[in-house]
């Protein structure tokens, strides 16, 4: 990520970036504050895009994505505020639906994104396009799947308390992205990847989409991998240690 960001700054053009929340990431986020501060990455011509939001959601609330993001990268880097786009979570529901039409606008008119970073819920899900979601979806508001508000509970100190709603990319947003870049983490995950990977697309499990993009990686530990078969394991994988 940080050699696109280089990259694109030598071509005097912005890096379009799509970002994910999770414990996942916190390792991606800690390397490129890391290479701001000691290698001297700027992060001047990056431009970036959160998948998801809860909803409703106030940006100063524990549980949200900008709290998460600020804390993780954000606060940390010499990043434009301007070009950090995270979906709004304090909006009036009737205006929802605009505002998603105008956050896939927004990505568009910035050159689409450049590189999307993903983790994947047990559900299957990306971002939180949930099982149902079809692969012409677009950034939308969600229902979130009780599994995914169950994993959830230890942040909001209870089920009750966890979001029943989220708005999200969609997965053809995502799919839009130039490349993607899915990090999976745990044995937890190893199911869900295998079905991911292996499986046929279908809507069951949304992640399953992901075979049809031109440029995708998935970035993967010993454990989440370990229900893969040979085939899967060769299939644009890398091993993270």
């Amino acid at each position: 990520m940080g050699s696109l960001i280089r990259h694109r700054a030598a071509e005097n053009r912005n890096c379009v970036l799509g970002l994910a929340t999770g414990s996942t990431p916190i390792r991606v986020y800690r390397e490129l504050v890391r290479m701001h501060r000691e290698e001297g990455l700027s992060f001047h011509n990056v431009v970036t895009f959160n998948l998801d939001e809860y909803f409703p959601m106030q940006p100063t609330a524990p549980q949200s994505y900008v709290r998460f993001m600020n804390e993780h990268l954000f606060d940390h880097i010499d990043i434009v505020r301007s070009n950090v786009h995270i979906p709004n979570g304090t909006i009036e529901l009737e205006s929802v639906p605009g505002y998603c039409r105008d956050y896939d606008e927004l990505i568009a008119s910035c050159g689409g994104i450049d590189l999307q970073l993903l983790g994947i819920g047990r559900t299957g899900h990306i971002g939180f396009n949930e099982p149902g979601a079809t692969r012409d979806t677009r950034t939308r508001l969600v229902k979130l799947d009780t599994l995914t508000r169950i994993d959830a509970v230890s942040d909001f100190g209870g089920i009750e308390y966890v979001p029943l709603l989220a708005i999200t990319m969609g997965v053809d947003t995502i799919l839009q992205a130039k490349r993607i870049r899915l990090l999976a983490l745990g044995e937890h995950k190893a199911d869900i990847v295998q079905r991911a990977i292996e499986s046929r697309m279908n809507a069951t499990v949304p992640a399953t989409f992901l075979q049809a993009h031109r440029d995708v990686q998935y970035l993967l530990d010993e454990d989440a991998a370990e229900c893969l078969t040979a085939a899967g394991n060769n299939l644009n994988g890398e091993n993270l240690q």
